[in-house]
């Protein structure tokens, strides 16, 4: 089990703007990763409702439990490695998995076993440094839907929201209102069942 801070700015991009910060930075195909995330909560979204998300990621061949929650100026990440044999346990409808992750959970009043699978998300991401932090490049599919998007890791709160700012101005990208990934998933989910948000 792993803790760790993140402190994070995203912007949604169009499909243009996208592939010309591919081209600017003269991004080949060949240094992107694709990762799929899993996403789970309960049937009254217990976890959504504190502003918290739990999630399987699978990158590569290894897969990672992780819940995150909501602190100031960013989130806390709890990480909690699995095997292959524990992950398809609970992507198949089993139970959460013991560990840190339950402990946690159990501490926020969050009913373990009403934890349901989702729906997944896929994105091809690449990552490199840029000034004071780690800039990403995503383009996500879920659901049936696509979006592509930027966002700039830092440890530095003020100094990361000015860069990412600067970044965006210094590429004509507009500053736009941009939700977590596990949100948009939730939205496109509900417009899928004709619920509201």
């Amino acid at each position: 089990m792993t803790q760790e801070i993140e402190i994070e700015f995203k912007n949604l991009l169009s499909k243009d703007e996208y592939r010309f910060l591919i081209k600017s930075f003269a991004i080949s195909h060949d240094k992107f990763i694709e990762q799929e995330n899993h996403y789970f909560d309960t049937p009254q979204f217990s976890l959504k409702n504190q502003h918290s998300a739990l999630r399987i990621r699978l990158k590569g061949n290894t897969y990672t439990l992780t819940l995150k929650q909501p602190i100031k100026d960013g989130l806390l990440e709890t990480h909690q490695t699995l095997s292959n044999s524990q992950a398809e346990s609970m992507l198949t409808g089993g139970e959460l998995i013991d560990g840190q992750i339950k402990n946690i959970l159990l501490t926020l009043n969050i009913e373990t076993k009403e934890i349901t699978y989702f729906g997944s998300l896929k994105t091809n991401r690449v990552q490199f440094p840029y000034k004071s932090g780690l800039l990403v490049l995503d383009h996500s599919k879920y659901l049936g839907n696509e979006d592509f998007e930027v966002e700039f890791e830092v440890n530095d709160y003020k100094l990361g929201e000015k860069e990412f700012h600067d970044f965006l101005s210094s590429y004509s990208i507009p500053i736009r209102e941009t939700k977590n990934k596990i949100q948009r998933f939730y939205l496109q989910k509900y417009l899928h069942n004709g619920e509201k948000t």
